[in-house]
């Protein structure tokens, strides 16, 4: 969806500053969200939304520009709840277990909100939203700890798009198929065949071949300060090589 202008400007010719139309802007968002849950994104117009809400429809275009506008701004609310709902551990037990926690909490929320998540992920593109992106970097961080403890088994941008792609594939998948031919097995299946596919059943650097530590030391260089940046970078090339096992100059 486009982007829209940020609400933190001035109401035209009004001299009223944008914050104090939140209150409002907050009520025609939950309207539309409920709207949305309750009977379709065909349902959300502008006019059924500012009765729900208690406004007249110019109210709308005055608030998100137009209809557009709102339902980015719903599609930001779902990322905000999303965010909200996860759980962050910033040292567990069990990376692994971790790993396939935050993946199951990602398809449950879908499962559990299918026409908001629809509309989240309407457009082929990577949204914008900066909840959005706060929870990209919850998942960059389970990664990365799965890096740093060896058991990472692809790069870590790769091993982001697959989590992501896999557990936005289940919940798409899930929903456009009828009722009874809804079997959970293909979640389970799904899941695992993601943890297959970006880890090691055990971490790679107790095992031969540099691969697997080339990726644990990549991960843990930006936290420690005795190389120059100079050096850092340089040993960051030599590991992305030994990592991907390029013997090419």
């Amino acid at each position: 969806m486009p982007s829209r202008p940020p609400s933190t400007t001035t109401a035209a010719g009004s001299g009223t500053p944008a914050s104090d139309r939140e209150q409002p802007r907050q009520r025609v968002i939950e309207a539309a969200a409920d709207l949305l849950a309750r009977e379709g994104r065909d349902a959300v117009t502008t006019r059924a939304v500012a009765v729900a809400a208690g406004l007249q429809p110019p109210a709308i275009y005055r608030l998100f520009g137009d209809k557009d506008g709102l339902l980015e701004a719903v599609a930001e609310h779902g990322f905000t709840q999303f965010l909200a709902a996860k759980h962050v551990d910033p040292a567990p037990r069990d990376p692994l277990e971790d790993l396939r926690a935050g993946w199951d909490l990602a398809v449950e929320f879908g499962l559990d909100n299918p026409a908001l998540y629809s509309l989240m992920y309407s457009e082929p593109t990577e949204p914008t939203s900066a909840a959005f992106q706060a929870g990209m970097e919850i998942l960059r961080g389970r990664i990365r700890r799965l890096a740093v403890g060896g058991w990472l088994r692809v790069d870590e941008d790769l091993a982001a798009m697959i989590i992501h792609a896999t557990g936005r594939g289940a919940v798409l998948t899930w929903l456009s198929l009828p009722e009874d031919r809804r079997d959970p097995a293909l979640l389970t299946t799904l899941r695992e065949s993601m943890v297959a596919a970006v880890t090691h059943q055990e971490p790679a650097v107790q095992s031969a071949g540099p691969a697997g530590a080339a990726r644990a030391l990549r991960a843990a260089l930006p936290d420690q300060t005795t190389l120059s940046p100079a050096e850092q970078q340089l040993l960051r090339e030599w590991l992305d090589r030994l990592a991907s096992g390029n013997r090419q100059a």
